[in-house]
């Protein structure tokens, strides 16, 4: 291994009273790309903001071999003392660095640079801090958050860059595919102290897991030794022998480490209030168009939502992704074609930016509307400390400005007020900015046991493919079409049978919907097909159970050293049970698209 050029060693920090790092290290070798991860709130951009010298530790040591330069990404840039955003970009090169790198970087970014920084967006004020932190080719990028507000094109080609370059990179991300693709060591940051897996973060959720599951037993053993050695005191001890007096001191020290052991973080309490159930349509748009005085936005769309159905909606910023969800949600008007939402649809909105937050206010006025100190939760009223606590809100912090939170807290705000309202249909606008792992953990689990639709525009990629069961993409030119299946669907449909065998797979599709509603409104199914749709259910449910039984079978821990042929039959069963299920579940699926869209045409 490379000797480190960045030394963090023994860093403790304490903040109102609370030790947020105590004896922290972080070691970072020439060219090693590391992933920081952590809760939030756990410290992970404060022991960033230390490793490039930004923030006074309270003890430890800081090391950074002579001649190395390191530069920072925030997490919230500020351009503000910048008369143009080439300005802000080129700020900081050194005398020995290229002069052009920075106006070229902001071309591959898709900025001029003469831009005004007051009127940059999010994720134009993102790209133009990319560019000022990569222009010097610094040995160590410090990066916080850097996918937050970038499109998926801006993601991928900033994953091409940072492998190309040879820095070390150490990265907080809560984009999953981001961090698998990029990092090689994992150091996670938990409750004040760190650890490190030399693997990527591919392999850090297991391991994450495995190491609590050691420290709940550990626990639980030293609880009990603690409760024996109680019993002992009370009633085992017979004299003042030296003995009985070790024995006491060791209860002692065994009391005071427990008290000091730091308990892990709770989870965020996710539940959504569920309305009544909607009508089987949720939302049908026919040949809907849209413009701003210029190019078209939205060409000739048409598609339903159907009860049930998670759309994810793709595409660069500025192509209109917000535009087409808020005429789908009636919250905007289409220029041309029509917008129909189906019978009892309670809708409830997660904006992209926050905006509904006032800066001001208070986190009990933010939930409460101002109304007192009591919440209405799925028809019951809580207070409002109790229902904070399920987002992991201290109650001392009941009475803090929302303007004071980290966005990690806004975010959990921002769902905490769109749950305690009752909804059968979820409008998502990056709901996944700024939530740690483990909210976006429970957030998915949420919106897979949700009864209703979910409507959900988002850059996070693996976020879309373990949530939606279609996608509305963005084409060019006002085009779009929408793919059966997550984000890494979309690639494959268009590389199978071609464009339009790719959108017969999605409800609706684009580029010519109305001609397809029309040519779908004259056929009918196969024999073949019907038979097929009426048979696939119970071939299905038969495997199905053929898949339970042989799981069943595995699940014999014996197995294995007792009879290995029976347990390698039993896999292979297993196995092609699997894939045979998922081959009838996409046949069905293509089979009741089609039905659906000829009964509708």
């Amino acid at each position: 291994m490379a000797p480190p050029i960045l030394t963090l060693a023994d860093i403790s920090l304490t903040f109102g009273g609370t030790p947020l790092l105590e004896g922290a290290e972080l070691v970072v070798s020439r060219g090693e790309r590391l992933c920081l991860v952590g809760r939030n709130g756990s410290g992970k951009s404060t022991l960033l903001k230390i490793a490039a010298g930004m923030i006074e530790f309270d003890a430890g040591e800081r090391f950074v071999q002579p001649g190395t330069t390191i530069r920072y990404l925030p997490q919230e840039p500020d351009l503000s003392a910048y008369a143009s955003v080439l300005d802000y970009a080129e700020d900081g090169l050194a005398p020995g660095d290229d002069p052009y790198r920075a106006q070229q970087l902001l071309g591959l970014l898709g900025l001029a640079g003469d831009e005004a920084p007051a009127r940059l967006s999010g994720g134009e004020a993102r790209r133009a801090a990319l560019a000022r932190a990569l222009a010097p080719k610094p040995d160590i990028l410090l990066l916080d958050e850097p996918t937050n507000h970038l499109d998926m094109p801006a993601i991928q080609w900033l994953e091409g860059e940072l492998q190309s370059l040879g820095a070390a990179i150490v990265m907080i991300s809560h984009d999953r595919r981001f961090l698998e693709n990029l990092s090689k060591a994992t150091v996670w940051l938990d409750r004040g102290q760190i650890r490190r897996l030399d693997k990527g973060f591919a392999a850090f959720e297991e391991w994450r897991d495995e190491t609590l599951e050691q420290e709940a037993s550990d626990r639980h053993k030293l609880d009990r030794k603690i409760h024996r050695e109680n019993h002992w005191l009370i009633h085992g001890v017979t004299a003042r022998r030296k003995r009985n007096q070790r024995r006491l001191g060791k209860l002692i020290e065994m009391r005071q480490q427990r008290r000091e052991l730091r308990q892990v973080t709770g989870d965020v309490k996710l539940a959504p209030t569920q309305a009544g159930q909607s009508g089987k349509l949720v939302a049908e748009a026919v040949g809907i168009s849209k413009t701003y005085g210029g190019p078209l936005i939205i060409d000739d769309f048409s598609c339903r939502i159907l009860r049930g159905d998670r759309v994810g909606f793709v595409g660069p910023n500025g192509a209109g992704k917000t535009t087409l969800l808020n005429i789908l949600t009636g919250a905007a008007e289409p220029d041309a074609g029509t917008v129909r939402l189906g019978a009892s649809v309670q809708m409830v909105t997660l904006d992209q930016s926050r905006e509904s937050l006032d800066a001001k206010s208070t986190l009990t006025d933010a939930l409460t509307g101002g109304s007192g100190d009591h919440v209405s939760v799925a028809g019951q009223h809580r207070h409002v400390i109790s229902y904070m606590k399920d987002f992991l809100f201290a109650p001392e912090q009941a009475r803090t400005p929302v303007g004071e939170l980290s966005g990690g807290e806004r975010g959990r705000l921002m769902l905490a007020r769109a749950l305690a309202r009752p909804s059968n249909l979820l409008v998502l606008d990056e709901p996944t900015n700024d939530l740690d792992l483990e909210t976006l953990d429970l957030l998915q689990e949420m919106l897979a046991d949700y009864q209703g639709a979910v409507m959900l525009v988002s850059h996070d990629r693996d976020f879309i493919d373990r949530i939606v069961t279609s996608v509305i993409a963005f084409e060019g030119d006002g085009h779009w079409c929408e793919y059966a299946g997550g984000y890494s669907d979309i690639a494959a449909q268009q590389s199978g049978d071609g464009a339009e065998a790719a959108k017969a797979k999605g409800r609706g599709g684009v580029k010519s919907s109305a001609a397809l509603g029309a040519r779908n409104s004259k056929a009918k199914l196969s024999f073949k097909e019907s038979h097929a749709l009426e048979t696939l259910p119970d071939e299905m449910a038969r495997l199905q159970g053929e898949i339970e039984g042989q799981q069943n079978t595995l699940a014999d821990t014996d197995l294995y050293a007792r009879d290995r042929q029976a347990f390698d039959a039993a896999a292979a069963a297993l196995a092609a049970a699997e894939r045979d299920l998922s081959v009838m579940e996409e046949d069905w699926l293509a089979l009741e698209i089609k039905r659906e869209a000829i009964e509708g045409g």
